[in-house]
């Protein structure tokens, strides 16, 4: 391969080097061939007799016209030979342009088709490169073929990322080959920053329309920011205090977005708030089956709770509960329940009619209390006799049958006395 003055040269078919273009003679040079004579040139104004006469002497000088013929054959051959090979070279030599990003060179090439001219020249392209004509296509003297190579663009397009190739140079040729609209955009390299090989990180932020409701006023503005707090200075909005947007401050805006602005004031409130107290269960052997009673009484607890209370855009919300303090404990109510077995029999009240004592003292009612609330259950018991019976709490509490064990007690003691009334339905149904 060789190169001269601005003209690139490939030789390719082993033919020896090549003058270039603007160096080949417009005719073809006579051949010397060792031991033959030249051919004689015709020079201009003489006849063909003088070149007969000279042919001729030559002959004669070579010893007869059959030697010399026997001679001249071969060589003749030969002669023939270079030439038509001559002329096969020069025919198979193509003149064309190739344009390598953007860079423009005129070479000579052997080379059929522009795959084989591009390995010539050590051109290598890859799946985003692009070719013009394509890789098969034939090479004819005065083609124009043009490579662009592809570069990786790490875009970021309105918050989006992802990869994508272009042949262009320039940020404002990929931003073109792209489809993306610069006009009014922010753009993290200048449009005019070249792109190498190795590819380039670019953000955009194109210009949106994003509307603002703040103070009862409605404003719209165009805007490239990258995030939501950023337009609202854009927009001349100003947050203080507890105030907040409809969507996240650092949010990306969108085009056609609507963001309310929530003017919002707040207070705090306290409270004491009872604590309700638990219930222990004991379990109690001495006591009747059926029967509690309270060995301790509950004492609800104190609480102290905090309150947020928030005024948006002039409109009171729902008090939120922002924590709480435990001021007094409560004390749990203690209760012992029994599980002795209840006696059903006591020795001269055992085949008396109770039950027709308590249909007229309480209507068959194990839980009746009087109007004045202070006696209950089936047989009316008053407190202060409940308790001396050995019973716990009320009578109107108490399980039936225990009431009536009571009662009996209540009888062998003082017979029908207690029940002035209906006392005499023990005996007489």
């Amino acid at each position: 391969m060789s190169t001269s003055q601005g003209s690139h040269r490939v030789g390719r078919r082993g033919a020896g080097a090549t003058l270039p273009v603007h160096e080949q003679p417009t005719q073809t040079a006579p051949l010397v061939v060792p031991g033959l004579l030249p051919a004689p040139a015709v020079v201009p104004g003489q006849g063909s007799r003088a070149g007969a006469r000279r042919a001729a002497r030559r002959r004669k000088a070579s010893g007869g016209t059959g030697e010399g013929l026997r001679k001249l054959v071969p060589q003749a051959l030969v002669v023939a030979f270079l030439a038509g090979g001559t002329s096969a070279f020069v025919a198979d030599d193509k003149a064309v342009e190739l344009t390598v990003d953007g860079v423009p060179r005129t070479l000579h090439t052997f080379a059929d088709d522009v795959r084989e001219l591009l390995a010539d020249e050590g051109v290598a392209v890859g799946d985003h490169d692009i070719v013009a004509p394509g890789p098969g296509e034939a090479l004819a003297s005065g083609d124009e073929i043009v490579v662009r190579y592809g570069r990786p663009v790490s875009l970021t397009l309105d918050g989006q990322r992802r990869q994508v190739w272009t042949t262009a140079g320039t940020v404002e040729g990929a931003l073109r080959q792209l489809g993306v609209r610069a006009e009014g955009a922010y753009l993290s390299a200048s449009r005019g920053a070249t792109i190498s090989r190795q590819g380039l990180a670019l953000d955009v932020r194109t210009e949106r329309a994003v509307t603002f409701l703040a103070d009862g006023r409605e404003r719209t503005i165009r805007t490239n920011a990258a995030t939501v707090r950023e337009a609202l200075t854009e927009a001349g909005i100003t947050l203080s205090g507890q105030d907040t947007t409809s969507v996240p401050a650092d949010s990306f805006p969108r085009d056609g977005q609507t963001v309310n602005v929530l003017r919002i004031t707040g207070s705090k409130q306290v409270r004491e708030e009872s604590v309700p107290y638990a219930v222990e269960q004991v379990r109690d052997p001495e006591l009747f089956a059926g029967t509690e009673a309270v060995e301790r009484q509950g004492v609800p607890g104190v609480r102290r709770v905090t309150y947020s209370l928030r005024t948006v855009n002039g409109v009171r919300q729902r008090p939120r509960r922002t924590g709480e303090e435990i001021v007094r404990e409560p004390v749990s109510r203690k209760v012992r329940i029994g599980t002795r077995p209840l006696p059903t029999s006591v020795a001269g009240a055992d085949g008396l009619d109770w039950g027709a004592l308590a249909a007229c003292e309480s209507g068959g009612r194990p839980n009746a209390v009087d109007p004045s609330g202070t006696y209950g259950g089936l047989y009316q018991f008053d407190p202060g006799t409940w308790h001396a019976l050995g019973g716990t709490g009320t009578a109107q509490n108490a399980p039936a049958a225990e009431q009536t064990f009571r009662a009996k007690k209540l009888y062998v003691q003082r017979g029908a006395s207690p029940w002035p009334h209906c006392g005499r339905r023990l005996t007489h149904g």
